[in-house]
């Protein structure tokens, strides 16, 4: 069926917007067209919205969107307020203790919380004015002169006059229109796995991060929370197919990454290898040459992930979520409406992805030489006044 004739009280034909992906960018654009007046189904593959408890960023500009959002006084009293960043060495002896933002940056209007917190904040948000679709996905898009035909996995066709994909790094919307991701991903070395275990070391409202050259460990205490969030990451010249496919593989292949480490990474490993829901990928970006094509344009990190060592894949989606709304409510034709969102925002993501070898020097030193020049820059700061 079609819902491209849908209409609003007025007696205006309304535009309609589906919307894929149900995490941060998709609810955030859903929220600005719907203000717009669009009308707008957002499409999730899951059966219901993902959070996970880690740790996300929203920065700078970002902090207006959400604000004028109305949910900003919701995430400050979600703000985690991280008070020590500890790096260790290889047995676990502290190298030195910072302040998180002097490695991370940012400023004191910053808001750090839970990415489930986030992703609730934004659902509760639209829910009452946009339709969701749970457990379900597009597998074709066929874009024409006056709108997008979309056959979606439950077998259901529908209509609409645009789409939008916002469902992140491995985006299916990007491989319908663009084709398959290697060409668009730039693969930065590392693999990561991401999983809670129990916090048995007591931690409270810190970072622990243990290094040895090529391999990196952290533990996040999000609060006083009887659990702690995880992270294995180390060097791997390419994206391992395998492992990105099948769980049992990832575990096997961070296990073998970490054989015979110190400290408490036999324990982390071994929790990672219990843990019911894991997630292993790739350290990578996403740079495409355009983000839309026809009718259909992309957001986040469909369009732009920066990887998570930049800090700022969470903020560049609520930016980007509201600069495409208002970009489409602005001009009546897509393809000026799609030239000027990504005009506007293209500088800025450069910018951005361009910083990530800053960050992956901080986290992920490759070599020993590396390794002793980033803790001797840590202990320079630890102790600056």
């Amino acid at each position: 069926m079609s819902i491209r004739t849908n209409r609003s009280t007025g007696g205006a034909a309304r535009r309609t917007v589906l919307v894929s992906g149900a995490s941060i960018a998709g609810p955030a654009v859903a929220f600005w067209l719907r203000r717009y007046g669009f009308e707008v189904t957002v499409v999730e593959k899951a059966a219901g919205l993902r959070g996970g408890g880690y740790p996300i960023d929203v920065r700078g500009d970002a902090v207006e969107v959400v604000r004028r959002m109305g949910i900003l006084p919701r995430l400050r009293d979600a703000h985690l307020a991280s008070r020590r960043l500890t790096f260790l060495d290889a047995d676990g002896t502290a190298v030195a203790a910072v302040a998180p933002r002097a490695v991370g940056g940012g400023t004191d209007e910053d808001v750090e919380v839970p990415r489930g917190e986030l992703v609730r904040a934004l659902y509760e948000a639209v829910r009452d004015d946009v339709e969701f679709v749970f457990g379900d996905c597009a597998e074709t898009l066929t874009d024409h002169a006056h709108g997008v035909d979309v056959t979606f996995r439950s077998g259901v066709r529908r209509g609409f006059d645009l789409v939008l994909g916002a469902d992140g790094m491995h985006s299916g919307t990007r491989e319908l229109v663009f084709g398959p991701e290697p060409p668009f991903r730039r693969h930065l070395g590392y693999c990561f796995a991401l999983f809670a275990l129990p916090n048995t070391l007591a931690l409270s409202h810190e970072v622990l991060v243990w290094n040895t050259p090529g391999r990196a460990a952290a533990l996040y205490a999000a609060g006083d929370s009887a659990a702690l969030h995880a992270l294995l990451a180390f060097a791997h010249p390419e994206p391992p197919p395998e492992a990105l496919r099948d769980p049992a593989a990832g575990r096997d292949l961070v296990t073998a990454a970490f054989a015979g480490a110190g400290w408490e990474i036999p324990a982390m490993v071994d929790a990672l290898r219990r843990a019911d829901d894991p997630f292993f990928d790739t350290v990578s970006q996403i740079r495409m040459p355009g983000w839309s094509r026809g009718r259909v344009a992309l957001l986040g990190d469909a369009a732009h992930a920066p990887s998570f060592l930049t800090g700022q894949g969470t903020s560049l989606a609520l930016i980007g979520a509201q600069a495409l709304a208002a970009s489409l409510a602005a001009r009546t034709g897509h393809r000026a409406a799609f030239a000027a969102y990504e005009g506007g925002l293209r500088g800025l993501v450069e910018r951005t992805q361009a910083r990530v070898d800053a960050g992956g020097s901080a986290l992920f030193p490759a070599t020993a030489e590396a390794l002793a020049r980033r803790n001797e820059r840590l202990r320079r700061t630890a102790t600056a006044p």
